[in-house]
């Protein structure tokens, strides 16, 4: 995300004609790759990300927190303890 934010910042650097930034022009054989560079990145970033699983384990990780905080609350509203499902003394029928 990252790239594509100063991706964007170039494009509209140039086009306020601010700075540095506003005297590269848009020929091929110019500074459009300056321009084109940080999309470049991004879609190598996101193409990483998706081929090692980044992204996969990203979002098992936020469902297991979401699931433990469902827990958590529901344990809470019918007035259990949240650390431990059974105490000590109780060690199930003999």
């Amino acid at each position: 995300m990252l790239f594509v934010v100063i991706g964007v910042v170039l494009i509209v650097l140039n086009l306020a004609q601010i700075g540095v930034v506003g005297t590269w022009n848009w020929n091929l054989t110019g500074d459009l790759w300056k321009f084109f560079f940080p999309f470049l990145l991004a879609s190598i970033w996101w193409i990483w990300s998706d081929k090692s699983g980044l992204n996969k384990r990203r979002e098992m990780d936020r469902m297991e927190k979401k699931k433990e905080d469902r827990r958590k609350e529901n344990l809470a509203a019918l007035g259990m303890d949240t650390r431990a499902r059974r105490s000590k003394a109780h060690k199930g029928p003999r």
